[in-house]
């Protein structure tokens, strides 16, 4: 007789009998191995069946526990299925037998336990599925719908305008995908619903069948619509700017690029769709000279790649002087999930501006330096910003121009080195008045005694000028601004 047929024979007169060393299963009756074998646990044959009995009998776990001082026990279902479970403890053995009949009958008559058990396990993964929040369902071969849980079924009747759960077969409520795509998200519109559902379709092989199950995207579908929408935006906010913007991913791969990048850096429109690395990238703008000739280029370029390990410290900012003559101010602005936005500036212009403004500034202190004359000249919150070379060989200790030198502290030092005069406080006043301001002229007698012409004048901007030289005898100005006649009078 062959093991399907003793199976059978089980089912129908033998009762499940079990025979447990602890956990360890000696012997067991073919029914018994059968209701083990329907366990939806992994494990021994004790945990396999404890998931078994622990439902169906109370307090079986702790009973059995004590059955070494019980000797044997007999214990009814706790639900109204007619079934009992017997134990008994032999030489350190439990010998355990379930059946249909009541604890004050001793006889023992099968009751096809192990198709119960799998009968009931079925009604509960089934119950299960129906109260899932989640269409799932199976589809043959030809992409037959064979079986579905409530949720599908809900979605069909839907469909098909219907109230009430659908005859079969069952419509399709997703189309198939190939038979290789794992993960798709459809889109599904129904009758009454204004907007359509997403749902993202996750399918998996089972034998010559796949099952299917549908998890709602509406939330994930919706803000990838917005983050397309708000980078359309971004694009074409970006390209009417003249300062080139390129933006990489976490993986430094150009994710977004402006018109204004092309006409910069030289490269071409094609070549940054391609959505190339920040390395090839760099490495095509130093084909087309769009990049400084530092000594070590390789340490250099992966110091830019390597930005996001300055994410805490801020900002980077370079000006790269080009071999062709521009001058860009490039600046990185890492961000901690490892994406990095570039934006490339030509600021040629400010440069050439900047440099020939200098160059003025420089021939202009130049030409003051060659006066006679001793010139100061004050900002309008009265700081010293400009003093020539006479004007210190004149007052010796004054404060260099651009330091913190305020025209209290340089009134101050010219008192030192002179007679009481009136003309100190004015000075002080015509500086710091913020009104309008005629020029003037006055005296003051130096502490060797002689006397000095001061000249006072208004400049653009609220700025003032002090001009000192050594007056004649009979009163007119000398061209000599040196003190202890180091010069000679012109």
């Amino acid at each position: 007789m062959n093991r399907s047929r003793r199976r059978h024979g089980a089912e129908a007169g033998a009762p499940c009998v079990f025979l447990f060393d602890r956990a360890e299963l000696l012997d067991a009756t073919d029914g018994a191995r059968a209701l083990l074998a329907a366990s939806p646990l992994d494990g021994d044959a004790w945990t396999r069946f404890l998931a078994f009995a622990a439902p169906r009998f109370l307090g079986v776990e702790e009973k059995l526990a004590r059955l070494a001082d019980l000797g044997r026990l007999c214990l009814p279902a706790a639900s109204r299925t007619p079934m009992t479970l017997r134990a008994e403890w032999h030489a350190g053995l439990i010998r355990i037998v379930i059946s249909q009949q009541p604890c004050t009958d001793g006889a023992e008559a099968s009751d096809g336990l192990d198709r119960q058990a799998m009968e009931e396990e079925v009604e509960t993964l089934r119950s299960t599925l129906d109260r899932a929040p989640l269409p799932v369902w199976r589809e043959d071969a030809t992409g037959t719908v064979t079986w579905a849980n409530r949720p599908y079924m809900d979605l069909a009747g839907r469909l098909e305008g219907r109230g009430d759960v659908p005859a079969w077969p069952l419509p399709a409520v997703f189309p198939g995908g190939d038979g290789a795509t794992a993960r798709r998200r459809h889109e599904l519109a129904l009758p009454g619903q204004e907007d359509p559902g997403w749902y993202d379709i996750l399918s998996f092989p089972q034998g010559g069948d796949r099952i299917h199950y549908a998890l709602p995207a509406d939330e994930a579908a919706h803000a990838q619509a917005a983050l397309r929408s708000f980078v359309q935006t971004l694009t074409k906010t970006f390209a009417h700017l003249t300062i080139g913007l390129a933006i990489f991913d976490g993986k430094r791969q150009l994710a977004l690029f402006n018109p204004a990048l092309i006409e910069l850096t030289g490269l071409t429109a094609e070549f940054l769709s391609s959505r190339p690395s920040l390395f090839r990238m760099l490495d095509a703008m130093r084909e087309h000279q769009m990049l400084p000739e530092p000594q070590d280029y390789k340490a250099w370029r992966a110091e830019i790649v390597a930005l996001e390990q300055a994410a805490a410290t801020g900002q980077f900012e370079e000006t790269w002087t080009l071999p062709g003559g521009q001058t860009y101010r490039v600046t990185g602005q890492p961000h901690p999930d490892g994406a990095l936005a570039f934006v490339l500036e030509d600021i040629s212009a400010e440069m050439t501006l900047t440099r020939r403004f200098r160059a003025d500034l420089e021939l202009s202190h130049a030409v003051i330096d060659c006066f006679d004359e001793a010139v100061a000249v004050f900002s309008p919150s009265g700081l010293l910003v400009h003093a020539n070379a006479a004007y210190g060989e004149l007052w010796h200790d004054a404060a260099d121009a651009g330091g913190d030198t305020s025209i209290t502290e340089a009134v101050r030092s010219w008192q030192r080195r002179s007679s009481v005069s009136p003309v100190w406080s004015e000075a002080r006043a015509f500086v710091l008045d913020s009104g309008v301001r005629k020029p003037w002229q006055g005296e003051a007698r130096l502490s060797d005694g002689r006397l000095l012409a001061c000249r006072f004048a208004a400049l653009p901007g609220g700025a003032s000028l002090i001009g000192f030289s050594m007056a004649r005898a009979d009163g007119t100005r000398r061209l000599s601004g040196v003190a202890g006649g180091k010069r000679q009078t012109a």
